[in-house]
C-alpha cells in the first residue's frame, strides 16, 4: 500500500468546512477531521491558505477588539496541525512514508496504528473513542475488508475521512484522503472494498439511527 501524501483526492473536503476551521468557528471534533484531510491533500491546504488570507484581509479593515487569552497559542497549533508533513518532519521524510495516521491524529492517540487502543463493536469492526463531548464524537474505525456496516440513518452531521483502505457507498468509491459528509436526514449502508482492511477518522455531532434491532440495542453500550 502506498501511503502518499500529494495525492489526488477524489472527494475533497468542503469549503464550509475549510472556512470554519481558518475562522474559529468549528466545534474542537471538527478541528481534528479537517487538520487530519489537510495534512493529506495538499490542494486542500491551498484553499485553506486562501481562506486564511481572506481573514487576515478582513482583519486589517476591522475595529481592534480584545484577544482572549490563549487565543495565540491556538493559532500557533492550527497552523503545526496544517503545516505539510515535508516540513514538520523534514529529518525522516522515508519513515513517514510508512505511518496511516496523519500527524495531527498521531498527536491525539499517541502515535500509529499500533498506539491505538481498539474496542470491538461486532461483525469484526473495532471502533477507537478519541474524544466526546457535547459537540460531538471523534472516532476511529477498523472495518474488515469487504464487510458493510449496519443500515443506517443521522441525526445529524457524520463527517468521514479515509485513513487506509476505501469503502463503496451506493455508487461511490472513498479512498485514502477522501472525504464524506452525511446530513440529518440521510440514510446508507457503507461498505468496505476488498483486499484490504478500511481504517477511518469518523467525527459525529448526534447519534446514528440504526434500522436493525441488533444495533439499536447495542448503540447506548458501544456509544455510537
Amino acid at each position: 500500500m502506498k501511503l502518499g501524501y500529494d495525492m489526488n483526492v477524489q472527494h475533497p473536503i468542503t469549503d464550509d468546512l475549510l472556512m470554519g476551521y481558518a475562522t474559529g468557528g468549528l466545534p474542537a471534533a471538527q478541528d481534528l477531521i479537517v487538520a487530519t484531510a489537510v495534512s493529506l491533500d495538499d490542494e486542500a491546504r491551498a484553499r485553506l491558505a486562501g481562506f486564511d488570507a481572506l481573514g487576515g484581509a478582513l482583519l486589517e479593515d476591522a475595529e481592534p477588539m480584545p484577544v482572549a487569552d490563549g487565543a495565540l497559542n491556538n493559532v500557533l497549533e492550527r497552523l503545526a496541525a496544517s503545516a505539510p508533513e515535508d516540513s514538520v518532519h523534514a529529518d525522516i521524510k522515508t519513515a513517514r512514508r510508512d505511518w496511516v495516521l496523519p500527524r495531527p491524529l498521531r498527536d491525539a492517540v499517541g502515535g500509529d496504528l499500533d498506539a491505538v487502543r481498539w474496542k470491538s463493536v461486532g461483525m469484526g469492526v473495532k471502533q477507537c473513542v478519541i474524544d466526546s463531548s457535547p459537540d460531538g464524537t471523534v472516532r476511529l474505525l477498523s472495518i474488515p475488508a469487504g464487510q458493510a456496516m449496519p443500515d443506517h440513518g443521522h441525526g445529524g452531521s457524520e463527517i468521514t475521512l479515509v485513513l487506509q483502505g476505501a469503502y463503496l457507498d451506493g455508487d461511490l468509491r472513498f479512498a485514502r484522503g477522501d472525504v464524506e459528509v452525511a446530513s440529518e436526514g440521510d440514510e446508507h449502508m457503507p461498505v468496505a472494498d476488498l483486499g484490504e482492511d478500511c481504517i477511518c477518522l469518523v467525527v459525529t455531532d448526534a447519534p446514528l439511527r440504526f434500522t436493525g434491532l441488533v444495533p439499536r440495542i447495542a448503540q447506548k453500550f458501544l456509544r455510537i
